[in-house]
């Protein structure tokens, strides 16, 4: 194979600096193919119907799985990311087109007076410093009417996910229709807790190329994800366990404050 440069691992898109994985094209439109395997959603559609939400915000909605799904079933869905590349692949998925697809982050829901906010896999811990997460949560808060939920995931740090991001546990070899075979895996770069990188490769077999992408997640505990969303005027309904990771992440659900009787 012949050497091509490693793509830029970062990219500053609407306002906020995105990992390569979600704003490159040539990655983001393998990202479903290499994860097909999105039972972990399952969840979140039928919290949906648990809380009778008739309107959802997709914080971080990526390639769109799960508003479109939601959106099939007949729920007003507004789907946010700040990776066009990202959102590219989300408007070409069945159920797309009755979907509000918005580039950009949190602030750009503010007003819209949903029932739900979603925020699923590693979208929380992107918000690395408490100053965004902070941001992240008001701006969230003034997207939902009185009442309304947030619902979101993130990684029990006393499990220590990232022993097992490495390119033994992770490597994989996907044949991808239209863009041939596709390698895969992660290497753990740094770990300084509560901060965690890892760079993620992928070597394109077609042409020989090799793109990397450099992720940092933020691994916050309970007790810390519960005061930050104290603080930002969130009351804390539940936490639940992660039916797709039992015993590895926390599922939290917080409300706006109660809907007048």
């Amino acid at each position: 194979m012949r050497s091509v440069p490693a793509a830029r691992t970062r990219v500053r898109q609407s306002g906020r600096v995105v990992d390569a994985l979600f704003a490159r094209p040539r990655l983001a439109e393998v990202y479903d193919p290499l994860d097909p395997d999105r039972a972990d959603l399952d969840a979140y559609v039928a919290m949906v119907e648990e809380f009778g939400a008739a309107s959802v915000v997709d914080l971080g909605c990526g390639t769109g799985t799960l508003a479109c799904r939601l959106a099939a079933r007949g729920i007003s869905v507004v789907g946010v990311d700040p990776a066009a590349a990202s959102l590219a692949v989300a408007r070409r998925k069945p159920a797309a087109e009755k979907i509000r697809w918005v580039h950009g982050d949190a602030s750009a829901a503010a007003g819209l007076d949903a029932d739900l906010v979603t925020m699923t896999g590693n979208v929380a811990q992107v918000f690395v410093d408490d100053e965004e997460w902070h941001a992240t949560l008001e701006a969230i808060r003034a997207a939902l009417g009185l009442g309304g939920r947030l619902v979101f995931e993130t990684r029990d740090p006393a499990r220590r996910a990232w022993e097992e991001w490495n390119r033994a546990a992770t490597w994989q070899r996907v044949d991808v229709p239209g863009v041939g075979e596709v390698e895969s895996w992660i290497d753990l770069t740094e770990v300084t807790l509560p901060l965690v990188s890892f760079r993620t490769r992928f070597v394109f077999h077609a042409d020989g190329a090799t793109l990397t992408s450099d992720s940092t997640l933020r691994f916050r505990d309970r007790t810390e994800v519960a005061a930050s969303l104290t603080e930002a005027g969130f009351v804390i309904e539940d936490v639940r366990d992660a039916p797709d990771r039992p015993g590895r992440e926390m599922v939290f659900v917080a409300t706006t404050g109660l809907p007048p009787p």
